[in-house]
């Protein structure tokens, strides 16, 4: 599947989300960026990014094949997931 990622729709302490051309969809992108200490000490972990992308698409089909729905749609490439738009429900 041929994704364009378009403009950031957000940026946190650990990954960034991509608007597509289907609305229904983002791009997830896992970054190397690390901090401690509420973000007072910050630093870059190489390959932090690859390595989440990884277990957190694990954990997503493992879900998935439990009968627990998700946002993954599919892992694009070592730092990208294809996953569905959705709003957050606060706790």
């Amino acid at each position: 599947m041929t994704i364009k990622r378009l403009e950031k729709v957000y940026e946190g302490k650990a990954k960034i989300l991509y608007a597509t051309e289907d609305p229904s969809l983002m791009i997830q992108y896992f970054k190397d960026d690390a901090s401690a200490f509420d973000g007072i000490k910050k630093g870059i972990i190489v390959d932090k990014g690859v390595i989440n992308n990884e277990v957190s698409n694990c954990i997503y089909q493992y879900l998935e094949k439990k009968g627990i729905k998700t946002h993954f749609v599919e892992q694009l490439n070592d730092r990208e997931t294809l996953v569905k738009r959705l709003d957050i429900i606060p706790v």
